[in-house]
């Protein structure tokens, strides 16, 4: 899980991410969408490959990126700990706010 943290740090891996949520895409449309020369793109995408986030295939001359969103399934059962303790505390709150508006209307 440390390695999937350590791409998800990155903004522009994040944005890369986000383009392959859509469908795979090519190295030079995912270089496109950051503003930064394509060798740095391309560590951006070992980074993610090595983390387990994306997958590469080859096409003829172009390397087809995909979104391997498995290990994003290890952080949300991470992350669903904490999703319960901010659910409790809204719910709360949820319930403050309601007797809040029946104690004004009375």
């Amino acid at each position: 899980m440390d390695a999937v943290l350590q791409a998800l740090s990155d903004p522009g891996r994040r944005t890369l991410l986000e383009q392959l949520r859509q469908g795979p895409a090519t190295a030079g449309e995912l270089a496109d969408l950051l503003p930064i020369a394509r060798p740095g793109v391309s560590r951006h995408l070992r980074v993610l490959r090595e983390a387990g986030l994306v997958e590469v295939r080859t096409d003829a001359q172009r390397r087809v990126y995909s979104l391997h969103p498995e290990p994003l399934a290890e952080l949300d059962d991470w992350l669903d700990g904490y999703r319960a303790l901010w659910t409790q505390r809204l719910d709360a709150l949820h319930t403050e706010v309601a007797r809040g508006k029946r104690q004004t209307r009375s």
